[in-house]
């Protein structure tokens, strides 16, 4: 017996109905992700460049911040997509 399910769409809820909320939406959703990417970037350029980091706990912080680039390069375009047609479920 194996395990054949699979998700083949995103769904997302609609968090507002007013057109001015969902742009308030997609604004502070992009800005909040920017951050991140900064941020994550700023960790990841430290751990590999300073030398004197390469321990055991900055190579676990270098790819939690590996994980969370990838989960943010993931789930925040889907969702950037699907802003201006309404659509709550992408493919």
């Amino acid at each position: 017996m194996s395990n054949s399910s699979s998700i083949r769409h995103f769904l997302l809820l609609a968090l507002a109905d007013r057109r001015q909320l969902q742009l308030l939406h997609f604004c502070l959703l992009l800005a909040i992700s920017l951050a991140a990417l900064l941020g994550n970037g700023l960790i990841i350029s430290a751990v590999a460049c300073g030398h004197h980091l390469h321990t055991p706990m900055f190579f676990f912080l270098l790819n939690l911040a590996l994980t969370d680039l990838g989960c943010i390069c993931t789930t925040v375009p889907q969702s950037h997509a699907q802003f201006p047609s309404g659509d709550t479920q992408g493919p």
